[in-house]
């Protein structure tokens, strides 16, 4: 640093200051400061700044499975914000409450700032022993917890999807819903129940799957008598929309079908999928955006929130 000092003819103090990224520094001379820096070579020592700062700039990800579409892209999404605010990221896989417990202990004792913890481990959270000097954002859990919490507007979008195939002359819309111990597939189908009770309509039995395609192809066969079906997922509606063109069943001129989360390939699906978008990118970068600000003690950023999903409007759902 002495010698990227010299070279650009400022202090010492000025090049810890561009290498922090510090805003106290004109353009011209972090300019100066970092030719000075690519044409020694010089790199910030990370293991010394943490010794110096008590941050490893690194923080990790909680989840119990990679397997699914949504899990996956939370994975890119989280990665691509955390490199962008000079976070490194660690990942770690666990199987039930003592899983997750393992994996934060796993993840203090290799010195993280903090951890974003995904969907379906979430839900273990609470049960789980965390060390106290762990910060955690969790995803999709309920808000009345004393944890910073960001999830999708999961209901808001549920009632999309159903208030939409009303509006088609639909007389109620069927729901293929997602585990039972999930806290997005709750959430999904409080907003389907909500929207049909609204309009005077007694909800159908629900059917449920797992989220995968193949959950959805075996659940048509309960779902023979509708003329309208929301799917929790794009996957099981993959699956569904299969289902019904093995048995004669036309999308969406005999069945019109909604799914959530607009996967990439739902554009491709035959017919092309009407779904609920979330917006994984939104998702992500708010957890950890509040992350860091609560790793950087920012009193004034980082809250938690809802992030808001859309109707895409294609071709699987029609008036009946």
């Amino acid at each position: 640093m002495a010698q990227v000092a010299a070279l650009a003819g400022v202090s010492g103090q000025t090049v810890s200051r561009v290498v922090n990224d510090s805003p106290r520094v004109d353009p011209a001379t972090r300019s100066r400061v970092e030719r000075a820096m690519a044409e020694l070579g010089y790199r910030p020592h990370l293991a010394a700044r943490t010794l110096r700062t008590g941050r490893s700039q690194t923080i990790g990800l909680v989840v119990t499975t990679l397997a699914t579409v949504g899990n996956s892209r939370m994975l890119q999404a989280t990665a691509e914000a955390a490199e962008e605010r000079g976070y490194a990221l660690t990942v770690v896989t666990a199987a039930g409450t003592d899983g997750v417990s393992r994996a934060f202990q796993r993840l203090a004792d290799q010195g993280v700032d903090g951890a974003v913890v995904l969907n379906e481990a979430s839900a273990l959270v609470p049960a789980s022993e965390r060390p106290t000097a762990l910060r955690l954002v969790v995803v999709d859990a309920a808000d009345d917890t004393e944890l910073r919490v960001v999830h999708s507007d999961h209901a808001g979008g549920a009632a999309l999807a159903t208030t939409r195939l009303l509006e088609l002359g639909h007389a109620t819309v069927h729901h293929l819903a997602g585990p039972e111990d999930s806290f997005a597939a709750a959430e999904r189908e409080r907003g389907w129940r909500e929207t049909l009770d609204v309009a005077g309509i007694r909800p159908s039995r629900v059917v449920r799957g797992d989220w995968s395609a193949d959950s959805g192809y075996a659940a048509a066969g309960a779902l023979d008598a509708a003329s309208a079906i929301f799917c929790a997922n794009d996957q099981m509606a993959l699956g569904l929309l299969r289902a019904l063109a093995d048995g004669g069943r036309r999308v969406p001129e005999d069945v019109a079908v909604i799914g959530f989360d607009d996967v990439p390939d739902a554009a491709n699906y035959r017919p092309p999928l009407t779904t609920i978008r979330q917006d994984f990118t939104a998702l992500a970068h708010r957890a950890v955006e509040a992350l860091v600000a609560d790793i950087e003690g920012d009193a004034d950023a980082g809250a938690g929130g809802v992030i808001p999903t859309a109707l895409i409007e294609r071709a699987s759902h029609a008036p009946r």
